[in-house]
C-alpha cells in the first residue's frame, strides 16, 4: 500500500475516533492519563516557569479554550492543519490523533487499527528530512479552498516546508468544523 493511501486511511480513522468515539474532552482526559510527549499546547494546571499566553510566545491551542468554541474561520482551519503537520513532524501522537480523529475512525472502521497504533506505523514511513520539515511547515492561505466555512480543503500545494512532498507522501485533506473546532475528516 502506498504511503499516501496509508496516511489518508489512518487520518480518516484517527479523526473519527477522537471526535465520535470519545469526543475532544475525553481525548484530553486520556492524553493526560498517559505519559507521553506533551501536545503542542498544555493547559494551565499549576504554576509554570513558561511564559504566559499573554507574552505571545506560545503556539495556538490545539483545542478551544475553556468552554468556548473555536472560531469557524479559514484562519482557524489553517491553525489546526499546521498543528497536525507539526504533530507529524514531532511524532506527537496526542496532537495528531486529536486533529485527525474523525478521519482515523473511518479508517479503523475499514479494518485499520486505532489512531494511536496506526500513526506509529505512519511515523515510520516519514523520512527524517520530511519530519524535520513538517515541524515548521506552514500553510499558504491563498491555496486553501473554502467550500463552506464548515468544510475547508487543504491541498498539498498549500503546504510550505523545506522538504518536498508528493500526493503519495502527504496528500491533500479536508477539515470540517465538528463539535466546536476543525478536524481532519478525509484525505484525497
Amino acid at each position: 500500500m502506498k504511503t499516501r493511501t496509508m496516511v489518508s486511511t489512518a487520518v480518516s480513522a484517527c479523526v473519527v475516533l477522537a471526535v465520535c468515539a470519545c469526543g475532544p474532552e475525553r481525548a484530553k482526559e486520556d492524553a493526560a492519563a498517559k505519559p507521553s510527549r506533551p501536545p503542542a499546547s498544555t493547559s494551565a494546571k499549576g504554576p509554570s516557569s513558561a511564559p504566559s499566553a499573554s507574552a505571545g510566545t506560545e503556539k495556538p491551542s490545539a483545542s478551544p479554550t475553556g468552554n468556548q468554541p473555536a472560531p469557524m474561520t479559514k484562519e482557524r482551519a489553517i491553525q489546526r492543519y499546521e498543528q497536525y503537520l507539526h504533530g507529524l513532524g514531532h511524532e506527537d501522537i496526542d496532537t495528531v490523533c486529536e486533529v485527525a480523529g474523525p478521519g482515523a475512525k473511518k479508517a479503523q472502521d475499514q479494518g485499520f487499527g486505532p489512531c494511536t497504533s496506526t500513526y506509529v506505523v505512519v511515523f515510520q514511513m516519514i523520512s527524517p528530512e520530511q519530519k524535520k520539515a513538517l515541524q515548521t511547515a506552514t500553510v499558504d492561505p491563498r491555496r486553501v479552498v473554502v467550500r463552506t466555512l464548515d468544510k475547508i480543503e487543504m491541498p498539498l500545494e498549500a503546504v510550505r516546508s523545506s522538504a518536498t512532498f508528493t500526493e503519495s507522501d502527504l496528500g491533500s485533506y479536508t477539515l470540517e468544523y465538528l463539535k466546536d473546532d476543525y478536524y481532519i475528516t478525509e484525505g484525497q
